[in-house]
């Protein structure tokens, strides 16, 4: 299929089968060799490597530690004496032992092993260099001099922690070359204001491919099937699964697909938009960005090899009022849905993943339909930019590595539902306590 053809509207055939037009075919997906166009169908500028939303403001407290991995290495991060964020690679410079179990002390981070303490205040005419300042040694003054932590940048902003993730962190901030701007992957370059909402937020652990999450998320066909009965929109279930018109749009930024309602061969109006903004970013919104009423902002995090996180925003613009939403649990209630969500998207993710590793998922053995489009698009991005970046390889493991990233638990639902369960415990309770105040009221009028 030509990209002009592509780059047409086509129907999304949601109803029967069938729509009156001829589902076109695409390419097959994956990893494979059968998915590197020589003439690439996107122009999209970023690759694999660039700014990654990593967390979130308010779960990175001051004096603590947060450890996570990319593509397989291992960082961590914290606040300095002057609050600002610090990435990190987890290796003290003395003797390679890991932070963990280490402290933060007036924004200095000390390893666990010696005592080693490091500070972000470097020298006179250096200060983004991160020194240590203390090993129980007659010549540590020499010493501290030569030896430094390896670290990324990382920036702040509406929230959300960003770091310029490499491959190849440095001693010196000022040596890295930014090949793109941390504006194109916020959401206000696409007219998401988000200042105008309020939202709620959820981290989910996965243990499959990063790349088929986003994959999942990219795709709007499934939403009516599998989430039918799961996600409280009216527009959104199995009852309600009908035709649309797809259009797709692309600039060097990012990738976006817009369907629109069917009616009698006329378009009614935006029905949904998805946004890929790469590596990492995708942003839905029903309706317009100016008119939606909520727009979901997911950044997806490549820990390591079928480990991946996910970072959920819901941004609202009803319900704003906290005490209201206080008083009738809604963000517990909205944490529910995303746990029940990824739950169960999470069968399909684990088991694509294995057939994807084990050459399932290549040549004639999977096909894409014409209204997959918007996903042939992306993995044919990401098939150049494994290419030409290669990120798994730059910390790659092997059978003689040590698991011991890989075997520390992950603390969120889906993969560890402690949270979820923890979150329906907490609605159960708080129902119960609203229940009981009006009757020891009543009893004491009594």
């Amino acid at each position: 299929m030509s990209d002009e053809k592509l780059e047409s509207l086509s129907t999304v055939t949601l109803k029967n089968g069938s729509s009156g037009k001829k589902a076109n075919s695409l390419k097959s997906i994956g990893n494979s060799e059968s998915t590197i166009s020589s003439q690439p169908s996107n122009q999209l500028s970023a690759g694999l490597l660039g700014w990654y939303s990593v967390c979130s403001s308010k779960t990175l407290k001051s004096g603590e530690l947060s450890f996570i991995t990319m593509f397989n290495e291992p960082l961590v991060l914290y606040r300095d004496n002057d609050s600002r964020v610090r990435c990190i690679k987890d290796l003290c410079p003395h003797r390679g032992a890991s932070f963990q179990g280490g402290t933060i002390d007036s924004g200095e981070i000390i390893c666990p092993y010696h005592g080693g303490r490091f500070s972000a205040e470097g020298t006179c005419t250096n200060l983004d260099r991160i020194t240590c300042q203390h090993i129980v040694d007659s010549n540590y003054n020499n010493y501290a001099k030569k030896i430094h932590l390896y670290q990324y940048p990382c920036i702040e902003n509406n929230g959300y922690v960003y770091i310029y993730y490499t491959g190849e962190a440095k001693t010196d901030l000022k040596e890295f070359e930014f090949k793109r701007s941390l504006k194109d992957s916020l959401p206000e370059a696409y007219g998401f204001e988000t200042s105008e909402y309020a939202f709620e937020e959820v981290f989910v652990d996965f243990k499959c491919d990063w790349a088929r999450i986003i994959e999942n998320h990219l795709d709007i066909l499934h939403i009516f099937w599998i989430h039918g009965n799961t996600i409280p929109d009216k527009d959104v279930n199995r009852n309600a699964i009908t035709s649309f018109d797809q259009e797709i749009t692309r600039d060097s930024r990012h990738i976006e697909s817009k369907y629109h309602h069917k009616k009698n061969g006329n378009g009614e109006g935006e029905f949904i938009s998805i946004k890929f903004v790469p590596p990492g970013r995708i942003m839905i919104y029903k309706g317009t960005p100016k008119t939606a009423r909520y727009i979901q902002v997911l950044d997806h995090i490549p820990l390591g090899s079928n480990r991946a996180r996910v970072i959920v925003r819901h941004y609202r613009k009803f319900m704003k009022n906290k005490v209201l939403t206080d008083l009738i649990l809604f963000k517990h209630l909205q944490q529910r849905i995303f746990y029940k969500v990824f739950s169960e998207d999470y069968l399909v993710l684990k088991t694509q993943t294995f057939n994807e590793q084990m050459g399932y998922i290549k040549k004639d053995n999977v096909k894409l339909l014409g209204e997959d489009k918007m996903v042939q698009y992306y993995w044919d991005w990401h098939q150049n930019a494994l290419n030409k970046d290669k990120p798994w390889q730059i910390h790659a493991t092997n059978s003689n590595t040590n698991t011991v990233h890989l075997d520390m638990p992950m603390p969120y639902p889906p993969e560890n539902p402690k949270l979820a369960i923890e979150n329906q415990r907490a609605i159960v309770i708080k129902l119960l306590i609203r229940a009981l105040v009006p009757i020891g009221l009543l009893l004491l009028i009594i």
